[in-house]
């Protein structure tokens, strides 16, 4: 983790217009380069944290900070969504121009730049993302739901925020079409540098591809550490109905006989029998 600070949280306290406060008191900050899992149940406040995180919801009470802006100020609006993206869980609720060149465009066009530096952003993220050129002219319900997202992901990307937000990633997907999208997020992370946020109920993918994991459970924070340190930790998973991945379930029935309680992947776990069968002579 490096030490630069990009999004500071501080007692955060977000209640909706009927009275149901979805955050509570919550406090943590956001460093450059990192990978981060939200989980948590359903209504746990994930969704609302990641909104908040970029502006989209403002906080009834505590801050939010992205660099030097407050999100709770109006008028940095237009400046946080070149800091902080945000990918809709469902690609059809973000996309909504009739081509795929302009759905790219929508971002760097409303941000009034010249057409010019328009045209070089859209060619940068469509390739960043895989989009071809020759699917600009198409309209984007056209195309296959993998595609849809990463057509979604090209028009943050053409902001060039440091962070991106995306919620639940893999839904609707089968097993080959998550991992391509989460191959192609920790891409992002790795090779373009930005920093990936996710929110999702899939805990292998957690395992797989999160350093960091945070835990929600009404609106509190529970836990917030390393993905291997998270998953050790059943029984505070559990306050939340969360269970850690199936590895790592059935490591953890295996302790008593010298198996750590954080294995991630079967590779681990073939080790961790190898290493207890070899000290047992």
């Amino acid at each position: 983790m490096t030490s630069e600070r990009l999004i500071e949280v501080k007692d955060l306290v977000f209640e909706y217009p009927d009275g149901t406060q979805a955050l509570r008191k919550i406090s943590l900050d956001i460093y450059a380069g990192q990978f981060i899992a939200l989980i948590g149940q359903n209504g746990s406040g994930k969704t609302t944290l990641a909104k908040s995180l970029n502006g989209l919801l403002r906080p009834t009470e505590g801050y939010i900070k992205i660099d030097d802006l407050d999100t709770r100020d109006r008028g940095t609006t237009k400046k946080i969504v070149t800091k902080v993206g945000y990918v809709f869980q469902n690609p059809d609720h973000q996309l909504f121009n009739n081509t795929i060149y302009k759905e790219i465009a929508y971002g760097p066009t409303n941000l009034g730049m010249k057409e010019s530096e328009v045209k070089e952003r859209v060619e940068e993220a469509a390739q960043v993302c895989g989009v071809e050129e020759s699917l600009f002219t198409e309209h984007p319900f056209f195309l296959t739901k993998g595609l849809r997202q990463r057509v979604a992901i090209a028009s943050i990307l053409a902001m060039r925020p440091r962070t991106i937000i995306v919620d639940e990633p893999t839904t609707g997907q089968d097993m080959r079409q998550s991992l391509e999208v989460m191959n192609f997020l920790r891409d992002l992370w790795e090779k373009e540098g930005h920093t990936i946020i996710i929110i999702t109920h899939e805990m292998p993918i957690v395992a797989q591809y999160a350093q960091r994991t945070v835990v929600l459970g009404q609106g509190q924070l529970l836990m917030d550490a390393p993905t291997r340190e998270v998953f050790a930790e059943p029984e505070l998973l559990a306050r939340t109905f969360v269970k850690p991945p199936q590895i790592t379930r059935l490591a953890q029935s295996f302790s008593d006989y010298g198996i750590p309680k954080d294995i991630l992947s079967v590779d681990e776990m073939s080790a961790a029998f190898e290493k207890v069968r070899a000290s047992q002579g």
